[in-house]
């Protein structure tokens, strides 16, 4: 019965996932500084730069579900892993994430993949 159930389900391209979820997450960082930015010229009755798209209510909303995916969805070495990845302004190894958080290699590689599987499914992408 399981397996009938699981072959329902069309297969996915993992790598084309993953390439989509990496996007998103590092798109985040510079929507989010976007969305802080607007509020200051908001608040102080500015407008600083010219806009040439209104993209702030669909950038807030994407903020907004990709921090409920972060913090809901996934356990907390799996959201330690994204964020000090995908999350930081600098690049980060992974030897040096799994060495910092004290995790074999093939262990954080299976937490990293199910991390980046759950934020896909999180946000609707799988």
């Amino acid at each position: 019965m399981i397996s009938e159930q699981l072959s329902l389900l069309e297969q996915v391209d993992e790598k084309e996932v993953r390439k989509l979820v990496i996007k998103e997450l590092k798109n985040y960082r510079a929507i989010k500084v976007q969305l802080e930015n607007k509020q200051e010229c908001n608040q102080a009755g500015v407008a600083l730069f010219p806009t040439l798209r209104d993209s702030g209510n669909i950038n807030a909303l994407k903020i907004k579900q990709i921090e409920r995916a972060l913090e809901h969805s996934l356990d907390e070495d799996e959201r330690l892993i994204i964020e000090k990845k995908y999350l930081t302004a600098h690049r980060t190894k992974d030897i040096n994430i799994y060495m910092e958080l004290n995790i074999n290699k093939d262990p954080y590689y299976e937490m990293k993949r199910r991390a980046i599987n759950t934020i896909a499914t999180a946000l609707g992408i799988i």
